[in-house]
């Protein structure tokens, strides 16, 4: 994932409605990014943080368009769930 500085970080988060400390600890994985706010993300950094970055240990199960040949499901990730 691209190294942000707090200036951009700054920028970032009014963009897209959050507190520039809380993107800050999402972008560390301190804390985890609501997927709404992934994609937001990936957009206002022209795919430099993904929503792959974002949601490492999940992003196959929100946005299974994103599977590819190139990347795969891990293999070991979680069984979905039933719906």
């Amino acid at each position: 994932m691209k190294e942000i500085d707090a200036q951009e970080r700054r920028r970032i988060a009014e963009a897209v409605g959050m507190n520039e400390q809380y993107l800050y600890q999402c972008l560390t994985r301190r804390r985890s990014t609501p997927p709404a706010h992934c994609s937001a993300i990936e957009l206002e950094t022209s795919g430099a943080v993904t929503r792959r970055d974002l949601r490492p240990s999940d992003w196959w199960l929100i946005w299974p368009e994103l599977v590819t040949e190139e990347f795969k499901v891990p293999e070991s990730s979680p069984p979905k769930e039933a719906a």
